[in-house]
């Protein structure tokens, strides 16, 4: 496969791309990609992990008429069609990973059970390296919901491609055990008329770094992407996106929310969006908010927009981090609920468009029940 490069990269277009994990440099913390993450907290995933890969379980319950699962070889033309790896551990795990675990949906189904898949980690001692491929048909409609629990060290690469005219409503929820590492890239493709709504859910781990991109094949493609993530004392989780706008008539929103609370809790949240010149007619928002409940936390947010035409129809980009809102709180308190069922209705507000946006029951009560959860287990 070829290795796209420019020297010197100054934009989001000309940063470079490659299979290779040996074309990347070793990471020091002074790239600009990298300046937010603990570079020493990735272990293993940061530098040239060796030995045989600690095994990645797929739990896989009953799937929904029209859904498939399997595995295929690093021979299928399927690997590698969507994403190639623009940083280094992206290149690791796409070099590393021995097969591809596959999730596909039939062409003109209609699909109207959500199908769940739980990748489960078997440990943290060891490195392991995955590598995951969604194919969603013509004119197909369905909702996935992809969890990942247990103990982890993990890099690994998630390709999307969704045909024209396809819908796809994909929730990942990332609820890592405490000692958790993962480091994930994830790539949409859209074709003609496709619609992706992408709900991404962080709640556990010790360092999560997720990266989401969105590529449009053909015009009418739609891409909703949105995050909901809390930070508890120690945990380090960031979020990145890159949508790439290269076809006219296509449109993105982004809209993620954080809350942090306890010493060290850090957040990161990047949003590019890249609208090429070729791109005219594009509609793009991207806003980011974060709550911060204590002192001690830290939440960085960064928003960018680079613009290579000027026929589009909207685009723009909000950022805002603050404090809990004491009045709020004084509002409910004087009203006669307590102050920790106060602080929790607050929250739960603050988060409850987001939630609503997973259409799973089951799944939208249990995550609030979480959220809940973790605000009690500091006396709030």
């Amino acid at each position: 496969m070829t290795t796209e490069a420019f020297a010197p990269p100054t934009t989001k277009s000309q940063a470079l791309r490659s299979y290779d994990v040996a074309d990347f440099p070793a990471l020091t913390g002074l790239e600009e990609e990298w300046r937010f993450t603990p570079l020493k907290r990735l272990r293993a995933l940061g530098g040239d992990p060796s030995g045989v890969a600690a095994p990645l379980g797929h739990e896989v319950g009953e799937l929904p008429a029209g859904v498939t699962t399997g595995t295929i070889g690093r021979d299928d033309p399927r690997v590698g069609s969507v994403l190639t790896p623009f940083d280094r551990v992206s290149a690791l795990a796409y070099g590393g990973a021995s097969d591809a675990f596959l999730i596909s949906v039939a062409p003109e189904a209609v699909v109207t059970e959500p199908a769940l898949v739980r990748v489960v980690g078997a440990g943290a001692a060891q490195v392991a390296l995955g590598h995951t491929f969604v194919e969603v048909g013509r004119f197909a409609e369905v909702t996935l919901v992809l969890e990942q629990t247990g103990s982890v060290l993990l890099a690994d690469n998630v390709e999307v491609a969704v045909a024209d005219g396809a819908k796809l409503t994909l929730v990942t929820v990332t609820d890592w055990a405490p000692d958790a590492v993962h480091a994930q890239h994830l790539k949409v493709r859209l074709g003609r008329d496709a619609k992706v709504v992408h709900v991404q859910v962080s709640l556990g781990g010790d360092l999560v770094r997720q990266f989401t991109s969105v590529e449009y094949t053909g015009r009418g493609g739609e891409a909703e992407l949105y995050g909901l993530y809390f930070a508890d004392a120690g945990q380090h989780l960031e979020h990145r996106q890159l949508v790439d706008h290269t076809v006219p008539d296509c449109r993105s929103y982004v809209g993620y929310r954080g809350a942090l609370q306890g010493e060290d809790a850090h957040t990161v949240w990047v949003g590019d969006v890249l609208i090429r010149a070729a791109a005219t007619g594009t509609d793009t928002y991207e806003i980011n908010r974060n709550l911060v409940l204590s002192d001690g936390a830290r939440a960085d947010s960064v928003p960018n927009l680079e613009i290579e035409t000027g026929e589009v129809a909207g685009a723009g980009h909000a950022s805002a981090t603050g404090r809990f809102d004491d009045e709020q709180l004084f509002y409910l308190m004087a009203r006669g609920i307590p102050e920790s069922e106060a602080r929790k209705l607050v929250v739960r507000g603050f988060f409850a468009e987001l939630i609503n946006k997973i259409p799973v029951p089951e799944l939208r009560e249990r995550l609030g029940d979480a959220i809940e959860a973790r605000l009690a287990k500091v006396g709030s």
